[in-house]
């Protein structure tokens, strides 16, 4: 879902005429704090059935070990990885640049 929303705001800015370097250096100051957000409150969420000890736990610890070290990571995937794939492979271009129009300010 993180990553759906990176790419979405990378789209919105590119389509107002923003530079894709630039663009990109945006996505990640505009969506840091709600990936981070997320990530956290999954990670949290779960932390509990990590550690338990309790009946039961021998079903659902290995589980939630995963996905809590998955939301610990999933930042370092989404604001780092992403943004340099999203620069390697996108093709989108400023609208107006690409039409030969100028740029609509």
């Amino acid at each position: 879902m993180d990553g759906i929303i990176i790419l979405s705001q990378y789209n919105q800015l590119i389509d107002e005429g923003m530079e894709r370097g630039a663009a990109i250096l945006r996505t990640g100051e505009l969506q840091l704090r709600p990936v981070l957000m997320t990530c956290v409150v999954a990670g949290v969420g779960l932390l509990p059935a990590a550690l338990s000890t309790g009946i039961g736990s021998q079903v659902q610890k290995p589980l939630a070990v995963v996905v809590v070290a998955g939301m610990m990571l999933a930042p370092v995937v989404i604001l780092l990885t992403l943004p340099a794939l999203i620069s390697l492979f996108s093709r989108r271009t400023r609208r107006g640049f690409a039409e030969g129009l100028a740029p609509a300010e």
